[in-house]
C-alpha cells in the first residue's frame, strides 16, 4: 500500500512548494515599489528523510536577489541622499507574473496528478471488493 501513498504524498509535496513559491511571489510584487526591498527567491529541492531521499519535492531557504537595486532620482523623496536619488526595488513586475503563473499551473498539475492518484486507488479498491 505504500507504493499507491507515495504519488499522493508526491503530488502533496509539489502542491506545497508551489504555494511557497507563490507566497514569495506575491510578496514580491506587492513590495514592487517599497524602496530597497529586494526579490525573494525561492529553490526546490529533493526532500530528504531518515538521510534517505523520498522523491517528494519541498521548498529550500529564502534567498534575497543580490542583484544592483536601481537608484531613483527623485530629490523630493523622503528617502533620498544629498543628491536626490534613493535605492529603488529589483523587483520586475513582468518576470513576477510570469513566475506566478507557472507556480499556478504547476500546482494544478500536482492537483490533477493527486485527484487521478486518488481515484485508481478507489477504483482498486472497487475491483476488490466485487
Amino acid at each position: 500500500m505504500t507504493d499507491q501513498i507515495s504519488p499522493l504524498r508526491m503530488a502533496a509535496s509539489g502542491m506545497r512548494a508551489q504555494t511557497e513559491r507563490l507566497r514569495h511571489t506575491s510578496e514580491n510584487i506587492a513590495n514592487a515599489d517599497t524602496p530597497g526591498y529586494r526579490r525573494k527567491l525561492v529553490a526546490f529541492e529533493e526532500a530528504v528523510r531518515f538521510g534517505r531521499t523520498t522523491g517528494e519535492v519541498q521548498a529550500g531557504r529564502m534567498q534575497l536577489d543580490q542583484s544592483e537595486l536601481p537608484r531613483i532620482h527623485d530629490p523630493a523623496h523622503p528617502m533620498a541622499d544629498q543628491d536626490g536619488y534613493y535605492d529603488g526595488s529589483n523587483v520586475d513586475l513582468v518576470i513576477e507574473l510570469a513566475d506566478a503563473r507557472e507556480a499556478g499551473r504547476s500546482y494544478e498539475a500536482n492537483l490533477r496528478m493527486f485527484e487521478q492518484t486518488r481515484q485508481m486507488n478507489g477504483s482498486l479498491l472497487d475491483l476488490l471488493r466485487r
